[in-house]
């Protein structure tokens, strides 16, 4: 007891209904009433005492107004009333005891006076300050059924909030004081009310009044106060503080949000119910609790349904879980259905989900738009584009996950799936724009995708939706599907032709497919005439600024020159229309650009123009889109690719020609540019007019009155990445091991249903045997014979270790032989003194077969490179020599291999970007596209993810494995470390990753934990919605690694299952 005086002092401040002040209190429990924790946390604060730690601790308490307490049972537990015998008896006790040391007891009441002084006048609050934990232990000893009403508020201490951004700890605390302030006017309120409510004859202890003199008079007058005052007090100070505690009601937004959980989870259950019963009560939202219907009103702003939306999930064949194709116009909200489908077997069916899409910028905006969904409804939303994507995934136990793909990541997931025994955990997978599965490579990815689920899983349900589709009849029967289409479109669209001066409206109808509309009346210049004959700045003036347009051109340099000569043409009443707005993009661009800009778009963007293509870095096309998204900007001159990209509708398509680069454009490109025309919820009505000349008018007629192109199947024409490589992945899964298995899983594919329209010379059985017999020469198969009855031999095959990395990495099987081969030849000398050695390993094979170095540069180039990097040349046969001598044109008599020498100069460009992380430096260095650089970055970090893969097959290249590692996470990132765990975030690019964590927002802790008003503030150009998709794309990616260490923690732990009992044991012995 001689040190409790020195010890650390609790602070408790308690906000009351009734009464207007408590007095101290300065007792200290005996080592015997102590139980063993706080035994622990005395000795704790007899240390701090010795080093002369004056810390405070401050717990407040606020509590709200008081109501009627209705209840018969006893408040305060098992002590019946405040009389003797009772616990205030034993804090008597206590006093007498505390009373015997003087000099400590007045050491402590004068600390205890002062803090009360200067906490009352300081914060203008009433508070029990205690030696110890002795208020802490009583108090909540004796009023533990009540201690849970009380909303407490522990105010932290410095170091608790170290590592929260600044603008975001401010947020917090202004937002504390506000809530505070509401809550001291409210209690004043009820207070005042309720003392006019009382009993005559009832009165307030006399030492709350005295207690509010005390707290005018200086702090000298409460010194001077006798000490028999202040103890007398002590009792009416307890029965006071203990009864607003017990009086303390439980916060209203806790048990509702418990009501809501628990109604959520009843939803579920009974939409489990109705699904699996076969009842035609589709419960609140088609099989889905209300929550859903309401997170897509909050999200989406989606109130109500099309019809076409409500006849197409009531299907039977929908009910029935039968496979799916539909098919509607662009616009026509066809991912509406398939979320909702997804949702119903992610929460009701409980099974995981595949979602396959074309694009990564499309799989990245989906994330972004459905990972809100998982972190309200309880199911992860995992990234497979590019390097991202872990094989198999992660096995979850408690929640699904929603696995959203590129074609390829999806046909590596399906594989692993396949590999572990899990395909069958695979509910539903759901195809966007079917329609590739008729375009080359990718095509015949999907189809094996496609395939390969369909063979061996009879449970898992698919759904394939596109906009244009014809032979929908082969789809059906390779898919095993039904079939739904509508014309419908929530916004009229029509149809324009421009020959010369005059509009052409397309109709049917009408004898040549086209009918008169009107003449394009526009006073044009000698000068305009000659600059812009097709009249773009008419067409384009007619519907912007107050409206948005697109202007579709055949080639990316035709998309800047358009753009700069309407621009050109332009009145500077443009520059007017939301001016501060644009300025702010331009400084925006030139931020995630360190400091550059393209001129082309300084000229540009003041007029609300901007042109789109793939020549942007990724971060540029984002800040453009969302630009254009809010109206800032009202026009983009671009490719066909945005047609089939990002959704970015518009008032008025223009097509400047019915080309794309030289090619004649097709039925299937033309309805998907126009598809943009007319946005939903903002426009009446939208038109499309293609510019055409009058050569050009016959193919035209032709283009608009024929039918969509025919859909067809790849897998043959595609020999090594179709046929091969599925024939490699069925043996190398064991899904087919045998020819005729084989031969039965290729009749029901799509290639085998179309089989009689595409193959003419050669039949499918002998294209099954010379496919397996390419890929047996080649190493990738073995044959082995199985001798069967009737004198019949039948052969069946297994895959080798070359195979099964090449089928594993998901390598072009043109190219297995030769990154074997590199990989090799890199370990007899693999120099490690610089990253450009594994550079080159990582650098794809197709795009080196593509690429026309500019000879001066390479030599400059190769000349500045250190003895280390000349060593790596050296190894791979390209010498000075040769480079210069093709530099400056002189012949060469030795040869060297192409291939080597364009993937070494590709090399290059990739090894400048790592060490100087500027792609506009880089882009000026080696004379290339910005755009086209990033594509060369996001290419050799998914190949590399790929030759990991095919290293941890081969345990002879055990040395990479370590490596490739970490230069796929720069090759993905491509940013200084300190930007890694933001960009990990889906949507977050280099320059979004910079305004963050300049910010302080410098982890995805910090991120996740984000309030998105205050990130509105604080990042500029970030909208409201974007915010809110940031934050929660990082809560759910937190979420997932989380999960994944408690799943991992939980594995550790388990018991084995191939763990040896005590039977075994007993029955060995």
């Amino acid at each position: 007891m001689d040190e409790g005086g020195a010890r650390i002092r609790r602070r408790v401040r308690v906000r009351q209904r009734s009464r207007p002040g408590l007095g101290s209190v300065f007792a200290a429990p005996t080592a015997a009433e102590l139980e063993p924790g706080d035994e622990e946390e005395e000795e704790g604060e007899e240390k701090e005492t010795v080093v002369g730690s004056r810390r405070e601790k401050t717990v407040e308490v606020e509590v709200e107004p008081a109501q009627n307490n209705d209840s018969e049972e006893d408040m305060f537990g098992d002590y019946d009333s405040f009389a003797e015998n009772s616990f205030l008896a034993q804090v008597d006790d206590l006093e007498q005891q505390y009373m015997q040391i003087p000099q400590l007891r007045k050491h402590a009441s004068d600390l205890t006076i002062k803090d009360l002084c200067s906490g009352s006048i300081k914060h203008n609050k009433l508070s029990i300050t205690t030696v110890g934990n002795f208020t802490e232990l009583k108090v909540d000893e004796h009023t533990k059924n009540q201690s849970r009403h009380k909303d407490v508020f522990i105010e932290p201490e410095p170091d608790l909030l170290y590592d929260v951004p600044s603008s975001q700890v401010l947020y917090f605390e202004n937002l504390q004081n506000s809530s505070n302030d509401l809550r001291d006017q409210s209690t004043k309120e009820k207070d005042w009310n309720s003392s006019s409510h009382k009993i005559g004859n009832e009165e307030l202890p006399q030492n709350s009044t005295e207690h509010h003199q005390q707290i005018d008079d200086p702090c000298s007058k409460v010194g001077t106060s006798s000490e028999e005052n202040r103890r007398k007090s002590l009792k009416e100070h307890l029965k006071s503080a203990m009864t607003g505690n017990a009086k303390a009601q439980t916060p209203v937004f806790s048990r509702t949000k418990q009501l809501k959980e628990t109604l959520l989870s009843e939803e579920i259950n009974v939409a489990k119910k109705a699904i699996e019963s076969s009842s035609d009560d589709l419960g609140p939202f088609y099989s889905l609790p209300t929550k859903v219907r309401d997170l897509y009103v909050q999200f989406k702003g989606i109130e109500k349904l099309y019809e076409w939306q409500h006849t197409c999930l009531t299907l039977n064949s929908v009910q029935e879980r039968k496979n799916l194709i539909y098919s509607l116009p662009t616009s026509g909200g066809k991912t509406l259905v398939a979320e909702i489908l997804m949702l119903q077997e992610l929460l009701c069916r409980r099974r995981d989900v595949l979602m396959i899409l074309p694009y990564v910028a499309i799989v990245q905006e989906k994330i972004s738009g459905l990972s809100s969904f998982g972190i309200e409804l309880g199911f992860f939303v995992e990234e497979y584009a590019g390097s991202k994507g872990k094989f198999p995934p992660i096995k979850r136990r408690g929640k699904k996950s929603l696995y959203i793909a590129t074609i390829e990541k999806g046909n590596s997931l399906v594989n692993s799936l396949i590999e572990t025994g899990r395909i069958s955990s695979l509910g539903l997978v759901v195809v966007d724009e079917l329609h590739m599965i008729g375009e080359g490579s990718r095509g015949a990815i999907l189809e094996m995708t496609l395939a390969k689920v369909l063979y061996t899983s009879k449970t898992t349900q698919i759904i394939g939706m596109s906009a244009t589709l014809t032979n929908v009849e082969d789809l059906q029967k390779f898919l095993q599907a039904e079939y739904y289409t509508s014309q419908f479109r929530p916004v009229e669209l029509k149809e324009y032709l421009k020959i010369n001066d005059a509009i052409y409206e397309v109709d049917s109808k009408a004898e040549n497919g086209m009918t008169f509309s009107r003449l394009l009346n526009c006073q044009y210049s000698d000068t305009l005439k000659k600059m812009d004959p097709d009249h773009l700045v008419a067409l384009a003036t007619e519907v912007i600024p107050n409206h948005s347009c697109l202007v579709f051109c055949p080639t990316k340099k035709n998309c800047e020159n358009v753009a700069e000569m309407i621009c050109r043409f332009l009145s500077k009443q443009y520059l007017k229309h939301r001016e501060k707005e644009k300025h702010e993009v331009i400084k925006n661009l030139k931020n995630i650009s360190s400091g550059n800009l393209c001129p082309i778009l300084k000229r540009t963007i003041p007029f609300g123009v901007a042109y789109h293509h793939s020549g942007l870095t990724s971060d540029e096309r984002k800040l453009l889109e969302e630009a254009y998204s809010t109206g800032v900007l009202c026009l983009f001159t671009c490719t066909s690719t945005l047609a089939a990209g990002v959704n970015l509708p518009a008032r008025r398509v223009i097509l400047r020609a019915p080309y794309v680069a030289k090619e004649f454009l097709k039925r299937n490109q033309y309805k998907q540019m126009i598809g943009r025309a007319g946005r939903a919820g903002i426009d009446s009505i939208g038109e499309s007019i293609l510019i055409l000349q009058e050569k050009d008018k016959q193919q035209v007629l032709e283009l608009i009155s024929r039918p969509l192109e025919n859909c067809y199947s790849h897998l043959v024409q595609e020999f090594t990445k179709g046929i091969q490589t599925l024939f490699l992945s069925l043996i190398g899964l064991k899904i087919a091991t045998n020819l005729d298995d084989i031969y039965h899983f290729m009749c029901g594919t799509f290639f085998g249903v179309q089989q009689k329209i595409l193959l003419q010379e050669k039949s499918l059985w002998d294209i099954t045997i010379e496919s397996l017999r390419y890929l047996t020469e080649k190493g990738l198969l073995q044959k082995d014979t199985i001798d069967k009855p009737k004198e019949e031999i039948q052969y069946s095959f297994h895959i080798t270790k070359l195979g099964r990395a090449s089928f594993k990495g998901t390598i072009d099987l043109a190219y297995c032989n030769i990154l074997y081969r590199d990989l090799k030849k890199g370990l007899e000398g693999l120099v490690l003194e610089s990253l450009l050695h594994l550079i080159y390993l990582t650098t794809p094979y197709d795009m080196a077969s593509c690429c026309d170095p500019d000879w001066m540069i390479y030599f400059r180039q190769f000349s500045q490179l250190s003895p280390a990097e000349q060593n790596v040349a050296a190894l791979l046969g390209v010498s000075e020599n040769f480079i210069g001598k093709k530099a400056s044109g002189q012949p060469i008599k030795k040869k060297v291999d192409k291939d080597i020498v364009n993937r070494l100069y590709l090399s290059f460009v990739l090894y400048t970007l790592l060490k100087e992380t500027n792609i506009w430096s880089v882009s000026e260095k080696f004379n290339m596209p910005r755009g086209y650089i990033q594509s060369l970055l996001t290419g050799a970090a998914s190949f590399s993810s790929c030759v990991l893969h095919f290293c941890e097959e081969l345990e002879e290249f055990w040395v990479y494995r370590a490596l490739l590692v970490e230069l796929t996470k720069k090759l993905t990132y491509c940013v200084k470390a300190e930007l890694i765990p933001l960009m990990e975030v889906t949507g977050v690019l280099e320059g979004r990753a910079k305004q963050l964590y300049n910010a302080g927002y410098k982890s995805l802790t910090h991120l996740a934990n984000a309030n998105p008003e205050v990130l509105i503030r604080t990042i500029d150009h970030l909208s409201r919605h974007q915010a809110k998709q940031m934050v929660s794309s990082a809560k759910m990616l937190l979420h997932e690694k989380a999960e994944a260490l408690q799943e991992e923690v939980e594995e550790l732990l388990r018991l084995p299952s191939d763990f040896p009992s005590i039977a075994a044991s007993s029955e060995k012995a």
